[in-house]
């Protein structure tokens, strides 16, 4: 198969109010900007992908800088892992992290989803896996609320089949979280496995402090309690708890996984698809973390994250949020607490631009 050539790279902005509101320790999220990627080819084939913007200006930041990568590729063929690296070059002067590179990686989701459509393949076909299910816990809520509410908002999370939910720490005392922790759960069945979250929301100090504190709950990970690039003090909390310790999402690139990897910092990483470097990025991160012989789950993106999680060594969990669905055609199907992914070409991505135009921002 010849590669496609690349027309164009459009952007849409979307506003999407979250279903469940949710608080964190560094902030309450009540909706979110996206930016929906469209890279058209002369040959016919689109590919889709999106970004999650965070913050006001997130999706207007991130559309700047696809106006550029658009100049850059317009004309040339879709082949993403070469693109890729000519594009962080290109890109190299606004600096190798931050805007730039979600900009790179959701052009890079989208051109990887041209190149699967044209093939007829899922893109976990084109990448040498197979498309069936990956197992996945749901994230989405349970955050700083008190412990009736979240205990509640437990039980509407195993829907779909669910047995593994993460909850959010953090709160101004520890007690708060211990009550929230038993109020799920007493709320959710025995078998229904725990993940924690601190959002980097602690010192250092106050981890060594906390955590141990926490250690005995049967938590699958605490996830973040401090600032992601404090690697000497994540491999402090590895070697004070048993909890293992879990890093990634905050990863810019493969070269950050190398680093906490060198550091010893974590014991599971969790790239997102957004900041590793989108699917040609997150290859290169897999192997470092095979390497390391280090889970990886993956954090948001569920669409295209289930295809990566098929062909990489070493999957543990998919985390699974419904964020995206109000603008999709076809949302990520759950059945029995694993992601389906399916013989449909490309990443699964359309869509319902009925939505679109009354999410536009």
């Amino acid at each position: 198969m010849h590669p496609l050539t690349i027309r164009s790279v459009s952007t849409r902005a979307v506003e999407v109010p979250f279903r469940r509101p949710l608080a964190t320790r560094i902030g309450a999220f009540t909706k979110v900007p996206y930016l929906l990627i469209d890279v058209l080819t002369e040959e016919g084939v689109t590919g889709h992908s999106y970004l999650f913007g965070y913050r006001p200006n997130g999706a207007r930041l991130q559309a700047i800088v696809l106006e550029e990568i658009e100049a850059m590729v317009k004309g040339r063929a879709c082949t993403p892992a070469t693109l890729y690296d000519e594009l962080a070059q290109g890109l190299n002067l606004y600096g190798p992290q931050g805007i730039a590179l979600q900009a790179i990686s959701g052009f890079d989701m989208a051109a990887w989803d041209a190149c699967a459509r044209a093939a007829g393949l899922p893109l976990a076909a084109l990448l040498g896996g197979t498309p069936g299910p990956v197992r996945a816990y749901n994230s989405n809520g349970l955050g700083l609320m008190e412990p009736d509410a979240v205990a509640a908002q437990a039980v509407e999370l195993l829907e779909g089949g669910f047995r593994a939910m993460k909850i959010r720490f953090g709160r101004d005392q520890v007690d708060g979280d211990l009550a929230a922790f038993d109020a799920v759960r007493a709320a959710v069945p025995e078998d229904c496995l725990l993940m924690s979250d601190f959002n980097q929301g602690l010192s250092r100090r106050e981890a060594l402090r906390r955590l141990p504190m926490l250690d005995d709950l049967g938590l699958v990970w605490f996830e973040e309690p401090i600032a992601y690039d404090d690697y000497d003090g994540c491999r402090e909390l590895r070697e004070t708890v048993a909890t293992p310790i879990q890093l990634g999402e905050n990863f810019y690139g493969p070269a950050d996984l190398q680093a906490a990897v060198a550091a010893d910092a974590a014991d599971f990483v969790m790239p997102d698809a957004q900041r590793i470097g989108g699917v040609t990025g997150w290859l290169r991160a897999a192997a470092i973390a095979h390497g390391a012989q280090l889970p990886v789950s993956t954090h948001l993106f569920p669409e295209v994250s289930s295809h990566l999680m098929r062909v990489t060594p070493g999957a543990h969990w998919l985390e699974y949020v419904d964020w995206a669905t109000p603008f999709l055609a076809e949302p990520l199907r759950v059945q029995d607490g694993y992601a389906q992914v399916t013989t449909s070409p490309g990443t699964g991505i359309e869509w319902d631009e009925d939505a679109v135009r009354k999410l536009a921002a």
